[in-house]
């Protein structure tokens, strides 16, 4: 086993070709695959120098992992076990903190403010900007704390935190860090990703 890590960034990604049926109006297969990686690579980028782990077992995006030297764990098929399943890697690498940051973020930047937190007892979740989903929870490694992606999630996770005795922090002040991609109008401002 290597030394420990602080934190560990767990980046689950389902698939880059498949990905955001719900834009397939406006964008083709191949326009969406395009922008998923893309995404995914901001995502990769903003970690720094935190470890990254992606879950996965679509042979695209291990393909895309492995050129970016990026270790890669088999998607169990749901999100919240592929959460699950990325937060037991980074316990087995001695990490004290996981970020689970979703790879559709087109604006955002750096996750330090997640990786370094400082609080053992604390959960940083992040509302998307239709404060519903969590794109990016940063939790205790070893914390017994339970996921619950889809729709709603940002209240489930809030409520989780405090089930488990954990103090909340919600971080609200970043668009970058808030903005996701669920719908076409989610990409205004973001024709990079198709470049």
């Amino acid at each position: 086993m290597s030394a420990p890590e602080h934190a560990v960034v767990v980046v689950p990604i389902r698939s880059f070709s498949d990905a955001k049926s719900r834009l397939s109006e406006r964008f083709t297969p191949d326009e969406r695959a395009r922008m998923m990686q893309s995404m995914a690579e901001r995502v990769v980028d903003a970690a720094g120098p935190a470890p990254v782990v992606v879950v996965s077992s679509a042979p695209e995006v291990e393909r895309w992992a492995r050129t970016r030297g990026i270790a890669v764990i088999p998607d169990p098929g749901a999100l919240d076990a592929a959460a699950d399943a990325g937060r037991a890697w980074a316990v087995g690498r001695g990490a004290l903190r996981v970020v689970i940051a979703h790879a559709d973020l087109p604006l955002v930047q750096s996750l330090e403010r997640l990786t370094a937190v400082d609080e053992d007892d604390a959960v940083v979740a992040v509302p998307c900007h239709r404060d519903d989903g969590t794109p990016i929870l940063s939790i205790p490694a070893t914390a017994a704390f339970r996921f619950a992606y889809g729709p709603g999630s940002f209240a489930r996770h809030v409520a989780e935190a405090k089930r488990a005795g954990l103090d909340v922090v919600e971080l609200r002040d970043d668009p970058a860090l808030r903005h996701d991609v669920d719908a076409p109008e989610d990409l205004a401002h973001s024709d990079h990703l198709l470049a």
